[in-house]
């Protein structure tokens, strides 16, 4: 096994030395073709002025209806398909964009955060001798570059550990490490470098010690996948695009060309989800960008095309920040199963993935219990034996569906294509297909350059190199200082606004609320324990946020951050949202629910919640029963053998403490299992069971009990020493 390992590693030297080779003549030939990355040139090439404000959804809406042909339309509001209609309207073409749910709502929402060019594809590129894999890992470095300079607020640099618990390995990773900083040339985000062990524990001390003989640390990029998604649709619509979220395209419209005879894609058939209506909109090319939902669009144009796409569904989860350190990921170059986890400091955060597993293509992908125990076995094995990874520590999770495709202008239609493929059916319709967040700008540029020419549209070449996005102009590493000086607002809070929403943070601070307090001055925060703001859901709604879950999930990341707190926050959410879009009581209730819905299923409440059932086993041994028997029996007094909001107000007020009675409701009803408005003992038990197993944590009614319990106990001491002690 060492000696094949060891021919592995032989094996990636002298691939190494090919790599050189394509390295030097094709970064030449990248180079001359992009130049460098000069910002205020990228804007000035743009042939149309950018618009002070973007237009308001509605005026989107109208734009579609009245606009008697467009250019380019686009299908699509993920990452690829915002590019696609950035690139476009910043050449000149009048541009339209239409998304069946809300901007960034799929795959583009749930990705590891990371701006990256793929170790482990450079990796295969070199074993495999695979050139497209290495022009893919080669285009996606220099992608990374750009993305961190045109979204800097929204974007940075992370240093990413992978631990080394071989001798044999360090040359060999290391060797790697370097060929990939090689790689990125001069885009190279910082040096590569080896720790010792004393030093790799210091950077990550609950990286587990034994066996542990060094680390070599790499620079990848991070970013807020979510909003940066966003800042592309926004900058495109202050191009003068018209994009539209909640437009479900219900066909396509063709007509026969004259010279040909042949039925050509003119447009599409759309409605308006939120209110109904349906509408043509006519274009001169329509561009398919829907990623995992490829192949539904393409049987739009040809019924009888082969499906070309082959979901994948990688789940994520979440976990509290004290998982890692503040500013240094983790990498696992080979799990028990082959695959690539990555464990990763995000939004003060930790969090940890991916999956790989095929899966059927659908708008509501679930994580599964197998998904996450697996990334949970995983993280074990290189923590801490002081480090108890427990499942109650998943705050959230998710799964997203990556689209890869088979090339279908390629003979073997069986081989996955790992870079992006752009097709133009005998009807005109244009498919985007494949790649990686990181490449969606080349892929779009792709896509556009494809479609001038088969559509011989007027425009010339891209312009979308060094242009920046959404609030990144005026940006600047100490832009938080002046919120907190010019508004009042929280450290915490500035920091946040200015890492969001970049120079337009001073918009939101505008509108925040005053606190009444003496510090903060403005900045009510929806939930205490994240710098979330309610001006933020005002500020959300301009930004074409129509649904809670909108705001949730991608003005916020409150549901990707801890599902519990983005619940709590929901009342307050709906209510100032239904306050700026005129919602009834009716609305109020269905957006809730629909929120209460995404929550349960989607991010992972359900498989949370599942720890604690009805059906749970109780697995203490006789001494934890009798005692957590003692603490229930504290607040059930009369020996009922159920406890109420009641029995917990009793023993509060004996100790001098006060909550409010909505909150011991909701305290209760998380373990209340059968929901009959009472905790029984046999709940309870099942509660502290499943605590002791690491299933559950952060249990408010058991923390509340045990320090209730400590509260009386040291109350009883105290009178007996006064009376002079005793037996």
């Amino acid at each position: 096994m060492a000696f094949q390992k060891a021919v592995k590693g032989t094996a990636l030297i002298g691939g190494g030395a090919i790599a050189t080779v394509f390295g030097l003549s094709q970064f030449s030939q990248y180079r001359n073709k992009h130049g460098t990355f000069v910002r205020v040139q990228a804007a000035e090439a743009v042939p149309v002025p950018i618009k002070k404000h973007f237009p308001t959804r509605e005026e989107q809406i109208l734009a579609l209806q009245t606009t008697g042909e467009f250019d380019v339309l686009v299908i699509g509001g993920g990452a690829t398909g915002c590019g696609c209609a950035l690139d476009a309207v910043t050449r000149g073409l009048k541009t339209a964009l239409l998304e069946r749910d809300d901007f960034s709502s799929g795959t583009s929402s749930r990705s590891t955060k990371l701006i990256h060019g793929g170790v482990r594809y450079l990796q295969k590129a070199i074993m495999k001798l695979d050139f497209e894999q290495y022009k893919m890992v080669k285009e996606a470095l220099e992608e990374r570059a750009n993305l961190l300079e045109i979204a800097p607020h929204l974007s940075a640099p992370l240093p990413i550990m992978l631990p080394v618990y071989k001798w044999w390995q360090l040359p060999y990773y290391w060797f790697g490490i370097k060929l990939y900083d090689f790689v990125a040339g001069s885009q190279c985000l910082r040096s590569s470098y080896v720790l010792s062990k004393t030093r790799a524990l210091e950077l990550f001390p609950m990286l587990r010690k034994d066996k542990l003989v060094g680390a070599i640390v790499y620079y990848d990029g991070q970013h807020n996948d979510a909003r940066m998604n966003l800042a592309i649709a926004l900058t495109a619509a202050r191009y003068g695009a018209a994009t539209t979220n909640y437009t479900e395209v219900l066909r396509l419209l063709k007509t026969t060309d004259p010279a040909s005879g042949k039925e050509r894609v003119c447009g599409v058939r759309c409605r308006d989800v939120l209110t109904g209506q349906e509408f043509d909109v006519k274009a001169k090319c329509v561009i398919n960008a829907t990623g995992p939902f490829t192949d539904s669009v393409r049987k739009m144009d040809d019924g009888e095309v082969p499906n070309i796409c082959q979901p994948s569904a990688g789940v994520h989860i979440v976990m509290p920040g004290y998982y890692s350190p503040g500013n240094m990921g983790l990498l696992d170059p080979a799990t028990s199963d082959g695959r690539v986890i990555f464990f990763l400091p995000w939004e003060k955060m930790t969090i940890a993935g991916t999956t790989d597993s095929p899966t059927d293509v659908t708008s509501h992908p679930i994580p599964t219990e197998e998904d996450i125990n697996f990334i949970l076995n995983e993280v074990r094995n290189y923590l801490s034996v002081d480090v108890e990874v427990r499942r109650g520590d998943v705050l959230a999770a998710w799964s997203g569906i990556r689209p890869l495709v088979t090339d279908p202008n390629s003979k073997d239609t069986q081989s996955i294509c790992r870079n992006h493929i752009v097709n133009i059916s005998e009807s005109g319709l244009v498919t985007i297909a494949g790649g990686k967040w990181t490449t969606y700008r080349s892929m779009a540029q792709d896509t556009i350059d494809a479609a001038i020419q088969a559509h011989h549209l007027k425009a010339g070449s891209s312009r979308t190199i060094g242009l920046q996005l959404e609030g990144a102009e005026d940006w600047s590493p100490t832009l938080y200082i002046r919120l907190v000086q010019d508004y009042g607002l929280e450290s915490e809070v500035a920091q946040h606004l200015a890492s969001t929403y970049g120079d337009k943070a001073y918009e939101v601070a505008k509108i925040a609320q005053v606190t009444g307090k003496r510090w903060p001055i403005v900045g009510k925060r929806l939930v205490s324990e994240f710098p979330y703001i309610e001006a933020e859901v005002v500020y959300g709604v301009k930004e074409y946020a129509r649904t809670a879950v909108d705001m949730i999930s991608r003005r916020t990341r409150l549901a990707f951050l801890n599902v519990q707190a983005a619940e709590e926050a929901l009342p307050r959410i709906v209510e100032i949202m239904g306050k700026e879009l005129n919602w009834s009581e009716q609305k109020k209730k269905e957006e809730f629910e629909a929120a209460k819905k995404f929550l349960y299923y989607e991010m992972g409440y359900k498989v949370k919640s599942d720890q604690l059932t009805d059906s749970s086993e109780i697995s203490l041994v006789p001494s934890d029963i009798e005692r957590y028997k003692k603490r229930f029996h504290m607040f059930d007094k009369e020996k009922k053998g159920f406890i109420t909001i009641l029995d917990v107000q009793r023993v509060l007020e004996s100790i001098s403490v006060q909550i409010a009675e909505n909150t011991l409701h909701d305290i209760l009803n998380e373990v209340d299992l059968n929901k009959n408005g009472q905790v029984e003992l046999n709940e309870f038990l099942q509660l502290m069971s499943a605590i002791q197993k690491g299933h559950v944590s952060g249990s408010r009614l058991a923390v509340l009990m045990k320090t209730a319990e400590e509260n009386l106990r040291q109350r009883m001491v105290i009178s007996v020493d006064r009376s002079g002690g005793g037996v």
